[in-house]
């Protein structure tokens, strides 16, 4: 093994909370790290010594969830749209508090995938910009892009304001 087993090890407080805003559920994050780990030990062979190892790590999970997210669509075979709009009681920002961690992450929730992910890399991770475009697998000016945008519709969220427009029907797996 090219790096010790404690350096894997530093990084699980990191995977569990980017796992966990991926998936909104304390379980789900737990096996999303596992998953990783496991992967990682598996691939390790991969990781190339001096590079950087949580870089590594998070584009493993990324890849992961992804993987699960698609296997889940193509299981259910069916889709629900909802209106964003409708849904705006339930997502209703309060006075303060623990209630507004819960809003926080149910405004997170409510993001696209793709742009809350980038958004946590950034922000709750500090990745540098070319890291996140490397794990993602999508380009420098994208990852901006979709960091700007999340970074807007999360503040128009947060202040319980409707999205500019017509409103985006989410899609969410039943």
């Amino acid at each position: 093994m090219p790096a010790a087993p404690q350096s894997l090890v530093g990084h699980i407080p990191a995977l569990r909370r980017y796992a966990r805003s991926l998936t909104g559920d304390a379980w789900n994050a737990d096996d999303l790290v596992q998953d990783t780990l496991e992967r990682a030990c598996e691939r390790w062979q991969l990781w190339a010594a001096g590079s950087d190892l949580r870089a590594w790590l998070f584009t493993l999970m990324h890849n992961l969830f992804v993987d699960g997210a698609r296997r889940a669509v193509r299981q259910q075979g069916r889709r629900v749209d909802m209106d964003v709009e409708e849904a705006t009681q339930d997502f209703a920002v309060s006075g303060g508090g623990a209630e507004q961690v819960l809003d926080l992450q149910r405004c997170l929730l409510r993001l696209p995938a793709d742009q809350r992910e980038v958004l946590l890399l950034v922000a709750l991770q500090d990745l540098r910009y070319e890291d996140v475009a490397r794990i993602t697998g999508v380009p420098i000016g994208t990852v901006m892009s979709r960091l700007s945008r999340a970074r807007t519709r999360l503040r128009e969220l947060m202040d319980g304001r409707p999205a500019a427009g017509t409103a985006p029907a989410l899609r969410r797996l039943k």
